[in-house]
């Protein structure tokens, strides 16, 4: 009996192993461009592959989460928040019984397409591209693996599994790419990612305004769901340091989204009846989701951190500045196309100036705009 273990080996223990409203590897609807299977990895483990490989992968890695990219060793950046969301999408895939490596492709790619500077960027790309379909980073990470990531001769884009794709444009507002059909929703794995994002951002940001000292534990007794988990926990909220709520409330609070999720999930999906990964995808409202209480008190958190993290003034400032920088370069790109990069000027007669501009920008990590914003303004 051989120990090594084939594609469809691995094939077999999924049918074997996943819930069967999964979305198994054998069944997937394949690829935009055909390629021959491999022999020890499956489809969707292919994809992971294929995404981490990306050069617009590595570029997270100096791309905002929050803090712009290089003013502290301990914050995340839109590398480590991905690598978060894909380690929690894996958690929740496995509970729930449905495919891991699936769900772990779709949150690997979720943020490719993402700005540089944060959702700063994004807003400042989206203004500039009103007039010419606007920005939007979900639109923008389907594009890149679809076109602009392009490491076949034959072929532009990764060629992702169509899977990959379809939880991937979870949030798009135009279905951009060929093939991924018209149900009302993802399957299981795709919404899995999308909640695992929320999950990340919300307790790994809130951890990052802690350790930058831009929010106070005190400030958090007033929001429901840290009161409540602090309460638990036996953790004074009004009475500990800022280093005890950072490691201990982030922690907490996201195993509670988690179970959450786990939770109010699996009580949906059983009273939905779904047999198969396309009975999900037939539903009209989505399976994977937080409980009305937790979506309710996530809403109370979210506008929280947009008052007191995004929206600080030692973060904005900064990240405004970077983003008067983002748009001297787009309107100089504009005024001498001969500057932006070969690849995006490749794509000008098929998509215009002003999208090959936004996507040449788009793919730029912070740092790396800040030097372009040098080279073409050098006495700014």
């Amino acid at each position: 009996m051989s120990l090594l273990r084939t594609r469809e080996d691995i094939e077999r223990h999924e049918i074997q192993t996943l819930a069967p409203f999964a979305q198994q590897s054998r069944a997937t609807r394949g690829r935009l461009h055909p390629q021959p299977a491999h022999r020890w990895r499956t489809e969707y483990q292919r994809d992971v592959a294929r995404i981490i490989h990306s050069a617009a992968f590595r570029r997270l890695e100096y791309k905002t989460q929050v803090f712009l990219n290089g003013t502290g060793d301990h914050y995340r950046t839109r590398l480590t928040h991905t690598m978060e969301v894909a380690s929690i999408s894996r958690t929740l895939a496995r509970s729930l019984g449905l495919n891991e490596d699936l769900a772990e492709a779709v949150a690997l790619a979720h943020d490719l397409g993402h700005s540089p500077f944060g959702h700063s960027g994004e807003e400042t790309l989206d203004r500039l591209l009103k007039d010419h379909g606007g920005f939007d980073h979900n639109d923008q990470s389907l594009r890149v693996v679809t076109l602009i990531e392009s490491p076949y001769g034959d072929f532009d884009g990764l060629n992702l599994s169509f899977e990959v794709l379809e939880g991937v444009q979870k949030h798009a507002t135009a279905r951009t790419a060929p093939g991924l059909g018209d149900y009302p929703c993802a399957c299981l794995e795709g919404q899995i990612a999308d909640l695992a994002d929320e999950i990340a951002y919300y307790s790994h940001d809130l951890q990052d305004g802690l350790e930058a000292g831009l929010i106070q534990p005190a400030q958090l007794a007033g929001i429901a769901v840290c009161a409540d988990i602090s309460r638990t926990n036996g953790l004074d909220l009004a009475g500990t340091d800022a280093k005890t709520a950072r490691f201990s409330l982030a922690r907490l609070l996201s195993n509670h989204l988690i179970h959450d999720v786990l939770e109010a999930s699996a009580a949906r999906i059983a009273a939905a009846g779904v047999q198969t990964a396309d009975d999900v995808r037939r539903q009209e409202q989505l399976l994977v989701g937080y409980s009305d209480r937790t979506a309710s008190e996530t809403k109370a958190l979210r506008s929280f951190l947009y008052a007191n993290l995004y929206f600080h003034p030692e973060v904005s400032s900064a990240n405004q500045r970077a983003c008067d920088m983002m748009a001297d370069v787009f309107n100089a790109y504009l005024a001498d196309p001969g500057q932006i990069g070969r690849e995006a000027t490749r794509r000008v007669p098929n998509c215009g100036l002003y999208r090959a501009a936004g996507d040449y920008i788009a793919g730029m990590t912070d740092r790396y705009l800040l030097r372009e914003h040098g080279r073409l303004f050098p006495r700014a």
